[in-house]
């Protein structure tokens, strides 16, 4: 789960963390690798999402890569059989991303007690953007005067948001805050305005 930030080769540490994981990893792997294509992995982070679907648990995993020249997600989720496919079956979806593309890195760290002075992040969220998704948020504009009728039109804020995790302590382990903000880290440090 660990990210790591020094320029190493850290494509047997994915292999490793992607076993660990437990989560087919042979299929998890098999996709992961042909998404990096032979490329060095500077910085890698998996993180195993079980959710809840009415009375079954069904498992999400994914694996952000970090490589020289750009940055690799995928996805892995488990399925049920359906009319297409009557076995239960896994969909793996992978996107690669040149690093140039890369808008922004936006980081919140949840720090609790606060008061009590510098502690570790209770939890953290790393969301990524490059302009794949853009979502538009409007609400009637307004003025501070209670008694104005007249139409201001609309206000409003266009974000990109195309990939965001979010990791607790609670949940998760400390392990995978600290992680997913080592491979914040090092995702940001490789972008920037050019």
């Amino acid at each position: 789960m660990r990210s790591r930030t020094d320029d190493r080769d850290r494509t047997r540490e994915l292999r490793e963390a992607i076993d660990r994981s437990g989560y087919y990893p042979e299929v998890v792997a098999d996709g992961v690798e042909a998404a990096v294509a032979g490329e060095q992995v500077v910085s890698y982070y998996v993180h195993h999402e079980p959710t809840f679907e009415r009375d079954e648990v069904r498992r999400h995993l994914s694996v952000v890569v970090l490589t020289p020249t750009r940055l690799i997600l995928a996805h892995t989720d488990e399925h049920a059989g359906d009319d297409l496919l009557p076995e239960p079956y896994t969909s793996t979806s992978t996107e690669a991303v040149r690093l140039d593309a890369v808008k922004s890195v936006v980081v919140t760290r949840m720090i609790a007690n606060p008061t009590s002075g510098p502690s570790s992040p209770a939890e953290a969220v790393m969301t990524i953007g490059w302009g794949g998704v853009s979502r538009v948020d409007l609400e009637p504009a307004g003025c501070s005067d209670p008694e104005c009728d007249a139409d201001h039109g609309y206000t409003g804020v266009l974000a990109s948001d195309d990939f965001s995790l979010r990791v607790s302590a609670a949940a998760d382990g400390a392990d995978a805050v600290t992680g997913l903000l080592a491979f914040a880290e090092s995702l940001s440090s490789r972008t920037h305005a050019g």
